[in-house]
């Protein structure tokens, strides 16, 4: 076989030319190790003889954080977003949008609904910011991995900071769902790109993820409803957000550091033996070394082992979502101190909340059925639409209790599912399953919207 030598700190290393290291690493540069016993890994080039098994932890938790902050701000956004279409008079979105005062609420556009409804449900704000995270999902498996990993994150900074540009100076619905839409592209084409990465890097990044994820959830609600409760107005709360979008390629370019060697030892290799392989002895047992070079047979092979995880997950974001989406808005009480705008934030605020304390619980809790968070999820869409159709609940902190549980419960199934997908998943075919699994959260999103619109306007027309 033909080798190339090439000089590195701590001396020469090998490479053989005949086969490659993982493509599309973007700035992670790779070499290869010394080899020892006839064997050759593939470390960072900095790297010298000795291999530090350090996992990428806050650098991971990190572009979670980022990845998802402008979708999660966009949701919490969503009724301020709307508020020009219930507008009484000649008052305009613009005047609406950059208003400083909370208490200047606009009146309800139908008066005869028991409810105060919108003319558009906030689900509308909901299908423009996933629609195009399906559709890009949808795609991925198919040929996103011929875009290098570094232009696809540039792309995904750029379109994070053009959403927050385009909505707080947008002087129509319109072009703030197109803000929206740049936020879904920015926060869908990020998750399917760094899902995809953690297939090279210990299983253990996959937890700080899911965590920075729930953290964006949490921050990102939690700053809005923080920054415009404090006066500031929702146009110059969105442009103080601006930093997050440079923090997403900063700690890409220059704090994420080459993967190791992955040797999981422990517990972990002693719980991935004990489990049943996602992938049976049906799948072709070729030896790929990166997901493009798997063929379309192996590909549907390892779709039709994801199922067992991705009809639960499917299932839980859609019944979410539904409550979010489809449901908060017509949970208004008028008994207590905040108004409609108010109560909305502090809904998102608290489903974050929960989704970020189950997404950051690996280490305390595994769940392997999935299948039972759907149930539990399911029976919250039930019990809040019963509310929202007989108005039972005296109390909107019971309803606060409910919708950390349901963050809870969905930031559980979240993090457990592609924790189980990377221990039952081979090297060879893990980067294809993370990439495909996470068609499942957009999927049920997508759902939801589509029958929350119908839903909304069904309730808002009862007199």
């Amino acid at each position: 076989m033909p080798w190339e030598a090439v000089r590195a700190r701590g001396g020469a290393f090998r490479i053989p030319t005949g086969r490659r290291p993982p493509r599309n690493l973007g700035p992670l540069c790779w070499t290869a190790r010394a080899s020892t016993g006839g064997r050759t890994g593939w470390v960072s080039a900095h790297q010298s003889g000795s291999v530090d098994e350090k996992c990428p932890g806050t650098e991971s938790w990190l572009l979670g954080l980022c990845n998802n902050f402008s979708y999660v701000v966009m949701l919490s956004a969503a009724h301020d977003i709307l508020s020009h279409q219930r507008a009484s008079g000649n008052q305009s979105h613009a005047l609406l949008f950059h208003q400083v005062d909370p208490d200047l609420a606009p009146t309800p556009h139908n008066s005869s609904s028991r409810f105060d409804c919108s003319s558009i449900s906030t689900a509308a704000v909901l299908l423009a910011d996933i629609l195009p995270t399906l559709v890009i999902k949808l795609l991925a498996p198919l040929g996103l991995h011929l875009l290098p990993y570094s232009p696809r994150v540039l792309i995904s900074g750029i379109c994070a900071a053009g959403s927050f540009l385009l909505v707080a100076f947008s002087h129509s619905v319109g072009t703030s769902l197109c803000g929206v839409v740049l936020a879904s592209i920015s926060s869908g084409l990020g998750e399917v790109t760094f899902l995809s990465l953690t297939a090279i890097y210990p299983r253990a990044v996959i937890s700080w993820w899911s965590s920075g994820t729930g953290g964006a959830g949490l921050l990102g609600a939690l700053s809005y409803l923080g920054l415009t409760q404090a006066g500031l107005s929702p146009q110059h709360t969105l442009l103080s957000m601006l930093g997050i979008p440079a923090l997403l390629l900063a700690s890409y370019f220059f704090l994420l550091t080459s993967p190791e060697p992955q040797d999981p030892g422990g517990d972990e290799e002693a719980e991935t033996a004990a489990r049943q392989p996602l992938i049976n002895s049906e799948a072709p047992q070729s030896k790929p070394d990166s997901s493009s070079d798997l063929s379309i047979q192996e590909r549907w092979t390892v779709f039709k082992g994801l199922l067992w995880y991705i009809i639960p997950l499917v299932l839980v974001y859609f019944a979410e979502y539904f409550i979010n989406q489809g449901l908060f808005e017509l949970l208004f009480f008028q008994n207590t101190s905040l108004n409609h705008a108010q109560q909305y934030r502090w809904y998102q605020m608290l489903y974050q909340a929960g989704v970020f304390a189950s997404r950051s619980s690996l280490h305390c809790c595994r769940i392997r059925c999935t299948w039972a968070l759907a149930l539990l999820q399911c029976l919250n869409l039930a019990f809040l639409l019963a509310d929202v159709w007989l108005n039972f609940l005296p109390s909107i902190y019971l309803i606060f209790l409910i919708i950390l549980y349901e963050g809870l419960l969905g930031g559980a199934a979240y993090v457990n599912t592609f924790h189980n997908i990377a221990l039952e998943t081979s090297a060879d075919y893990r980067e294809f399953a993370m990439a495909a699994a996470c068609i499942s959260d957009t999927l049920g999103i997508s759902l939801s919207g589509l029958l929350a619109l119908p839903l909304h306007n069904f309730l808002c027309h009862l007199s």
